[in-house]
């Protein structure tokens, strides 16, 4: 391996400690500098991860010695720090959703091929160890060939807990966008491309009220849906029921099963990095928990990585902007599916990530393709 590849991270937020703590694990990344439109706050991360610089953004963008910018923004800011990241010639990666509408994706994704430039996104979980064994079960043909699928995401919001919770109410929010890309990824990771759509949304309560002790009773209105259940139909044949919602209490529903000709898999929370694995095959009387073939001791960043070690080998990405837009275009479908009353055929397409490799260094990944 030659030279690490020098980031630079744009938006210091909550998520940004754990992206400097883990990008700086790899030895592909160098983690060279950061920027906030809050320049003390970035001053703040630089002091506590040992960052040696601090920019504004447009400095950074400048800075000829970053080659990937890590777009860890607000969601209605993605599009246009990852479209100047591009114009200045760095590599993307952005935190998820790619963008908060298909036409502000295809930008990114278009301007980036004119420029030669590669786009990768969150969320990078599937790289963990949980959901890289998950994808070995199902490749080595543990449960025959997946014909269905289940992924479930229920809550009440995260207005009880959240210090700034009004986003998630706000176009570019709601459970399908914030918590969405983790299940269709995984989905799409594990089954491959989706063909077509249908789906039902609603609004259930127009207004949400905070009840965290920092902004009790402070009210927000809905502006997008907050239940959304979906039917998606796989490339590949299998059939997917996926329900996103912020109007659950509580529930005893599974969060994602992958159910195949020989049997079944409960797989882990998409939002994290590793198990449970759970397999009950056609003639066994319980299910059995699986133990891990990868690494699940890493978290937020390896994305990055796999994209440092795309750039310097030529070999793809995995957690790509075909993906990411794939994703996305998806999220969009289901919404348009409901207003319109039909299925909606989805014009990307992707390729599943290729899995790592068994064995990797929990400080690098090997480069294989």
């Amino acid at each position: 391996m030659g030279a690490p590849v020098k980031i630079g991270i744009i938006g210091c937020g909550n998520i940004s400690s754990t992206y400097l703590r883990i990008c700086k694990s790899f030895k592909i990344l160098e983690v060279y500098a950061c920027a906030d439109l809050d320049m003390e706050r970035a001053k703040a991360k630089a002091a506590e991860f040992e960052v040696p610089h601090v920019h504004t953004v447009d400095q950074l963008l400048a800075d000829p010695e970053i080659q990937i910018v890590v777009n860890l923004t607000i969601p209605a800011a993605h599009v246009e720090v990852s479209l100047a990241a591009l114009a200045a010639g760095k590599h993307i990666y952005t935190e998820k959703p790619l963008a908060i509408t298909r036409a502000a994706g295809k930008q990114i994704i278009e301007l980036a091929e004119a420029n030669g430039l590669l786009v990768g996104g969150a969320p990078d979980t599937f790289l963990g160890g949980g959901l890289q064994t998950c994808r070995k079960l199902i490749d080595e043909g543990l449960i025959g060939t997946p014909v269905a699928a289940v992924a479930f995401l229920a809550s009440h919001g995260p207005e009880n807990w959240h210090p700034n919770p009004d986003f998630f109410y706000q176009v570019g929010g709601g459970p399908l966008f914030d918590m969405g890309p983790y299940y269709l990824t995984t989905l799409v990771h594990l089954l491959g491309a989706v063909r077509r759509v249908t789906g039902s949304a609603q609004i259930s309560f127009p207004e949400r009220v905070a009840t965290s002790q920092a902004l009790n009773g402070h009210r927000i209105p809905v502006e997008i849906p907050t239940h959304i259940a979906g039917v998606l139909d796989f490339a590949a044949g299998a059939v997917a029921t996926l329900i996103t919602s912020f109007d659950v209490w509580a529930h005893t529903l599974p969060r994602v099963e992958i159910y195949g000709s020989e049997g079944s898999l409960s797989v882990p929370d998409p939002n994290t990095f590793g198990g449970p694995v759970l397999l009950r095959r056609a003639d066994d009387a319980e299910w059995r928990e699986m133990p891990l073939e990868f690494n699940a001791d890493i978290n937020r960043g390896i994305g990055v990585a796999d994209l440092a070690y795309a750039i310097t080998t030529g070999r793809p990405a995995r957690a790509s902007g075909a993906l990411t837009y794939h994703v996305l275009d998806v999220m969009e479908a289901l919404g348009e599916a409901s207003e319109q009353g039909q299925h909606i055929h989805i014009e990307s397409t992707v390729e599943r990530p290729a899995p790592l490799p068994v064995g990797l260094p929990v400080d690098e990944l090997d480069g294989v393709g």
